[in-house]
């Protein structure tokens, strides 16, 4: 029940009321006797009341003396180049602010960029903000542990990083820089059939590196097969086939930028150059750019992906490759929980859960969306198939969310693009620390220490 609010403030002072009567004097300011030309009353002496007290000395205003304003006057020295530049980036963010700034158009573009409309990526984000934590307090948080086990082998972090296409038009050092900055961080780098790094140059480059390969399936068996064993001799464990390219995306940024592999020096892309020199040095005066594991190639991505993969897949294939490829064997793609079973059913040891951050169907499942579901299912199962999640990871708290909602492990895309483009190996090496503090920033507030202690409750989804 509510009560009507008084016009008064409760907590103000209280002053004596005027009742109408009588002063001392016996007459009334503005009364019978103010008008009358007799001399006005003096009021009744009152004794003195309490007097103010003193300001204290540090309210008290006064001229700053030269001795107070010295210490205040350590000016520091600018700071320039790559390392600070990067230092000043607090998030992923950050980094994507400064890579915008320093990437000509179109290869900023295809990495910030989806498909059509883009409401698959912007869903995908969304769908991490419409998370509220729920903390637990009073726990020993003193030393959190972000270690994991993923696909039979330890990772410092649960997080590796994402094939990626392309990857040295973003920045010169390409796929050698994410490799070797996955391999200082202890954590699983994914090499891109799509790659401009070959195989064996990222094994020698990373040889302490745990380096995966992903694989597109062409109508070429043969090709195929000789990416595998290749892959196998350089030492990859895991093998991660891509299975929602049956076509190419409708990636509309392209299309306005007139992308093509290699990018096209004209009269646009030179006015793009102007203000973006260093990213253009670097590409001139580097090795061509080229698909390491394919022949040279000159087009758009659409066309070279409608030309060279294949249509026709059906799980058939993935029995094959389940013979074929002895290591670890992971299905990238799935957007379903029937398809999880099914890929895990012919042999997978793991599925990702993703819709190629939202680069090929525009309003596909968002993979946060089902993550439970599937992860339910497969333990329903008895399946012991590792639950990898990407798509909209754009913070450590994200990954966080993603592994108490049930994933085993997650993959980051364009959160280490952002860095790769921000400043090369360095700018990776700052996207993985900048998402590891967010991560055990998140843990510790929400009172878990190891990442095993995560679970649904952590979590609660708003519903929008």
């Amino acid at each position: 029940m509510t009560q009507p609010v008084g016009t008064t403030n409760p907590e103000a002072p209280t002053t004596p009321q005027d009742t109408g009567a009588d002063d001392a004097s016996g007459t009334l300011d503005g009364g019978a006797g103010a008008g009358s030309g007799a001399p006005a009353a003096q009021p009744a002496s009152r004794p003195a009341g309490p007097q103010a007290p003193a300001l204290p000395d540090a309210l008290r205003r006064r001229i700053p003396k030269y001795a107070d304003l010295a210490p205040l006057m350590q000016f520091k020295k600018p700071e320039l180049g790559r390392a600070a530049r990067l230092r000043r980036a607090s998030t992923i963010w950050d980094l994507r602010a400064i890579a915008k700034r320093r990437t000509p158009k179109a290869p900023f573009d295809y990495t910030d960029g989806a498909a059509e409309a883009e409401i698959t990526l912007n869903r995908a984000r969304q769908a991490f903000q419409d998370i509220e934590f729920r903390p637990g307090v009073l726990r020993n948080v003193s030393a959190v542990d972000l270690g994991t086990d993923i696909l039979g082998k330890a990772s410092l972090l649960p997080f590796g990083i994402a094939p990626t296409g392309f990857t040295r038009m973003m920045q010169s050092e390409g796929e050698y820089a994410g490799s070797r900055a996955a391999a200082a961080a202890g954590i699983p780098y994914t090499l891109s059939t799509m790659g401009t790094a070959s195989i064996e140059d990222v094994a020698a480059a990373a040889p302490e590196g745990r380096n995966w390969f992903q694989l597109y399936l062409w109508t070429d068996r043969d090709r195929s097969l000789e990416l595998i064993d290749r892959a196998a001799k350089a030492g990859n464990d895991t093998l991660m086939v891509t299975v929602d390219t049956a076509v190419a995306g409708a990636r509309l940024r392209d299309v306005r930028n007139g992308m093509t592999i290699p990018p096209a020096l004209t009269l646009k892309t030179v006015l793009d150059a102007s203000y973006r020199p260093e990213w253009w040095f670097n590409f001139l005066t580097h090795e061509p750019l080229t698909f390491a594991s394919l022949s040279r190639y000159t087009g758009t991505v659409a066309d070279l992906i409608n030309s060279m993969f294949d249509p026709t897949l059906t799980f058939d294939d993935l029995d094959w490759l389940r013979e074929t490829w002895k290591g670890k064997l992971v299905v990238k793609g799935i957007q379903t929980v029937d398809d999880a079973r099914k890929v895990v059913d012919h042999g997978a040891d793991g599925v990702v859960l993703s819709n190629h951050g939202g680069r090929q169907l525009d309003r596909a499942p968002i993979p946060f969306h089902p993550l439970p579901e599937v992860t339910a299912a497969l333990r329903s199962d008895n399946s012991d198939a590792a639950v990898i999640l990407d798509t909209g990871i754009m913070s450590g708290a994200d990954i966080i969310a993603a592994l108490a909602m049930g994933a085993d492990f997650t993959l980051i895309g364009r959160a280490y693009l952002y860095g790769l483009m921000a400043g090369g190996q360095a700018g990776v090496e700052r996207a993985i620390e900048i998402l590891a503090t967010d991560m055990r920033r998140t843990m510790a507030l929400l009172g878990v220490s190891r990442i095993t202690d995560l679970t649904p409750d952590h979590v609660h989804l708003l519903q929008r």
